[in-house]
């Protein structure tokens, strides 16, 4: 996925039950990365795009993804749109359902308490290993090595979308250039995949986005405006 990505397994499981929990969540996004990489010219999603594999002919996951893009581009007016640089990129939703995946079948395998970050975007379940709820720091816009804000919960979908890592590369897909407006989207719900989605449409929105998630049902966010401006929702779990 280009990004890297961390696990912590807090519930106390003989040392051989957390190994293979591990392997199987990287396990599971390696395969997510080999299908749906657009950097990958031999990827699923790169050959479906090229015409190559017909959508009879794709995975089931990618029979879902697609799915789920069309229901998150109606939902957010079309500003959640998977070819809004000209070719198929799901990726603004891939990354959250990968990971929000991945920690579903954590909890599933009595794995209750762990937090997986993919690249800033983030899950978390039950407690931290010192027994408390898990915190999660917010990077700073402009400093790399601050935060702006610190979460906390035991059970959050936390997804970031921003300029600060690879600049300003979220389309406006009604202009077709890269949105500006706002420099971080952070939205807090609890699923990974829409959280991921909604902070990628805000992103594209521009200025307009704050006022779009402050009309999200079941949703909290914090935005940072390229002016330095920082925006809250009265519920965000800040500590």
């Amino acid at each position: 996925m280009g990004t890297p990505i961390s696990l912590d397994l807090a519930d106390d499981l003989p040392r051989s039950v957390l190994d293979d929990l591990a392997d199987e969540v990287f396990g599971w996004l390696r395969e997510v990365d080999a299908r749906f990489s657009t950097y990958r010219t031999d990827s699923e999603v790169r050959r479906f795009d090229r015409g190559e594999v017909l959508l009879s002919e794709a995975s089931p996951d990618l029979r879902l993804v697609l799915e789920r893009c069309a229901d998150l581009w109606g939902a957010t007016d079309g500003w959640f749109d998977a070819y809004a640089t000209g070719s198929l990129d799901p990726s603004g939703y891939v990354k959250g359902w990968a990971a929000q995946v991945a920690s579903d079948r954590l909890l599933a395998a009595g794995a209750a308490n762990h937090c997986l970050n993919a690249g800033g975007d983030v899950r978390v379940r039950g407690l931290s290993p010192a027994g408390r709820p898990w915190r999660i720091g917010l990077q700073h816009p402009w400093d790399r090595s601050a935060t702006f804000l610190v979460l906390t919960g035991t059970d959050l979908a936390v997804a970031t979308s921003g300029v600060y890592e690879r600049g300003h590369h979220v389309v406006d897909p009604r202009r077709g250039e890269p949105a500006r407006g706002l420099r971080s989207v952070t939205v807090v719900g609890r699923d990974l995949g829409v959280a991921d989605a909604y902070a990628t449409a805000a992103v594209a929105m521009g200025s307009a986005g704050a006022g779009w998630l402050g009309r999200l049902e079941g949703h909290e966010h914090a935005v940072v405006t390229d002016s330095g401006r920082c925006l809250r929702s009265p519920r965000l779990p800040v500590v």
